[in-house]
């Protein structure tokens, strides 16, 4: 979630009768007897048949939505981040609760968006299932999801000439989205589309193969979804967004709101981002901490803080906000908000919570945009997590924000943005690494497990994950590496769902000192570190990079941004102290080059329309040069002039 202080830098084609999935009986019936579903075997791909079976629906249409819901997973019988359970994702809005801010103000119930809120009240209704068994039990979850397509399908095409082509179920698959609007509604249509034609299969989170064959010929029916009448978003020219995502725009304010000082206004900067060095060099990810209702709300208070973009959970919506030429408040970090653009999902990391996969491509399509548009190299360097932010100053560090959490699926993510983590079936994950070589931290998600605690639900004990963590020895025995600025005075980290100081995430690079058995010996927060690589489950992958080094006798300081020297800084502006973390690292140690091309420089913007004080909306540009380096959980920025870049095979 954005930081809460103001400033803390802050056509319809039938497809022929064969047992392809989509032939079943020539109208949805409504199921007489909803317990028939539940009987037989409790094979997930099973289930998908027998449900078709009882209610009508495709068995492909079933499966090509729950693959876009939840792609399959039951996920624990816990919610989604929009309150979702199971591979249908029925919605129960009463967890809504979960919201503060919403509470705050006195809201309860539903987020106000969308006709599928309360799926699960309805898909209880409709087959006699208890709710609470449509929460838990998978087979009940499918059934219940099934039944709820076909009452959509009664509803909105009772008279379809063809039931059993996919393209007339169209408006059913619109409608079980969720969304109010034309622009969402078509694309996860189009997304469900999608999964029909490509086909897809997986195994699922418990351990269950399902696939859904590939249906070439499949294709919505676009004259059923525009006679749905459903919302259509004004195109007035400011929206910096693929069409195909149909994003709306939901203005944040640039608004003096008390006249009494013109540095009182709110609640983003404007810039000509990305003229002169103010460039655009991340997109950082960040879970909200809020539903959607009360996402939306903060936005448009001026007095709050703002980011770029919003995506609603239930069906991958998009809301920009501030146009990516401005900068908006976010990321704590002033040197990173004048280089970032901040998109925020609909989510409670805390709550051990799950992301829909309508969410995560819908993100991936508008990273993939604003990657081209703006030249951000699509790595973890640059599209990061909120919790890879570092402090300004060492007062900040300890209260840096740790979203999107360790249940964001970043190897499901950067597959999506076509840029894997781990190439699938690579062999080197099969051998061991050795001392001197760069590593990928790539633990693959759906196996990776780890214990967590600390969840206000008390849902996290053990859950998938997308980390690893750290210990002081080659022993899982030994305690968790400390951070001392993130828990200062302390002498280990916790497994507390919020704490990450001894965790490593997917698509971190960390360069190997060490080996021992099955454990590695890596740099990290200025000491070594121990990390496990077991033979049957490794969690890294040799890669490239180079590395940094101390300078002969140079103890190297951190800094958590790049600003400029002083003599940089006309007389009009103040100089910004260059203040480093409490971080350090001596000669010997080595971690892995981010990124060698870092801006120098600092933006400097303080009041209403740039208009009070003199240079106000100047980028200050120094001559000083930095590195980022993966130097822990969080970035790191490194004077160049204290360093030396090395192959890896020199480091040592």
């Amino acid at each position: 979630m954005a930081h809460t202080v103001r400033r803390c830098w802050a056509a319809a084609a039938a497809l022929p009768l064969v047992t392809t999935g989509l032939a079943v009986a020539a109208q949805p019936a409504l199921a007489s007897d909803w317990s028939r579903c539940l009987r037989g075997s409790a094979d997930k791909q099973t289930v998908f048949a027998r449900a078709s079976e009882a209610s009508g629906v495709p068995e492909a249409v079933l499966l090509g939505v729950s693959y876009m819901e939840s792609r399959w997973d039951e996920h624990g019988a816990q919610p989604s981040t929009s309150g979702g359970y199971g591979p249908m994702h029925l919605v129960d809005p009463a967890l809504d609760g979960r919201d503060p801010k919403a509470a705050a103000r006195g809201e309860t119930g539903g987020t106000g968006e969308g006709v599928a809120d309360g799926s699960l009240q309805r898909a209880a209704a409709l087959t006699g299932y208890s709710e609470e068994r449509l929460r838990t039990d998978e087979v009940a979850n499918i059934c219940g999801g099934a039944a709820l397509l076909a009452s959509y399908q009664r509803d909105l095409a009772p008279h379809a000439v063809d039931a059993d082509a996919a393209a007339a179920w169209s408006a059913a698959i619109a409608r079980y989205s969720g969304a109010a609007d034309e622009g969402t509604a078509g694309r996860f249509v189009a997304q469900v589309f999608t999964v029909l034609r490509d086909g897809q299969a997986r195994t699922t989170d418990d351990g269950q193969r399902v696939r859904v064959a590939a249906h070439p010929a499949a294709r919505p029916d676009a004259a059923a979804l525009d006679a749905m009448g459903l919302e259509r978003a004004a195109d007035d020219g400011r929206i910096s967004c693929p069409k195909r995502l149909g994003c709306v725009w939901v203005p944040a304010p640039y608004k003096w709101y008390d006249k009494s000082s013109p540095v009182n206004y709110g609640n983003h900067d404007l810039a000509d981002r990305p003229a002169g060095r103010l460039k655009i060099n991340y997109i950082v990810i960040h879970d909200t901490e809020a539903t959607w209702r009360t996402t939306l709300h903060l936005i448009q208070d001026p007095t709050y803080v703002s980011w770029h973009y919003s995506l609603r959970s239930s069906d991958g919506r998009i809301a920009e906000h501030v146009d990516p030429s401005n900068v908006a408040w976010h990321a704590g970090n002033w040197y990173i908000n004048m280089h970032a653009i901040g998109l925020e999902h609909e989510g409670f990391g805390e709550h051990g919570s799950w992301f829909t996969e309508a969410m995560y491509q819908s993100s991936a399509t508008l990273v993939r945009y604003l990657a081209h548009r703006y030249g951000i190299p699509l790595d973890r360097a640059h599209i990061i997590g909120h919790d890879q932010v570092p402090g300004t100053v060492p007062s900040t560090v300890a209260g840096m924000h740790w979203d999107p959490g360790p249940y964001w699926d970043w190897e499901h993510y950067f597959h999506l943005l076509g840029k894997p983590i781990a190439p699938p079936h690579a062999r080197h994950r099969h051998h061991p690494v050795h001392a001197g070589r760069v590593v990928t931290v790539a633990p693959g998600f759906d196996g990776n497990r780890n214990r967590i605690t600390g969840c206000s639900t008390g849902s996290c004990v053990t859950r998938r994950s997308n980390f690893v963590y750290l210990h002081t020895k080659p022993s899982r025995k030994a305690p968790l590496v400390p951070d001392r600025g993130s828990r200062p005075g302390a002498s280990s980290s916790t497994t507390g769902v919020s704490d990450i100081g001894a965790r490593v995430t997917a698509g971190q690079k960390l360069y190997v000192a060490r080996r021992s058995g099955e454990w590695l010996g890596v740099w990290y927060l200025g000491a070594l570190a121990w990390l496990h690589d077991p033979k049957d489950h490794r969690t890294v992958m040799p890669s490239g990079g180079d590395v940094v080094v101390p300078k002969a006798g140079v103890t190297v300081p951190v800094y958590g941004r790049a600003y400029p020297e002083q003599a940089a800084y006309p007389a009009e502006i103040p100089y910004q102290t260059v203040t480093p973390l409490q971080y350090t690292f001596t000669p010997g140690q080595a971690y892995v080059l981010a990124d060698r091309h870092v801006p120098t420089d600092y933006y400097y913007a303080k009041t209403f329309n740039c208009g009070y004080v003199a240079k106000d909306c100047t980028d200050v540009v120094g001559k000083d040069r930095y590195y980022q380096v993966w130097f822990g959980h969080r970035q790191g920025f490194v004077r160049a002039a204290d360093v030396e870049i090395r192959e890896p095979r020199r480091a040592g």
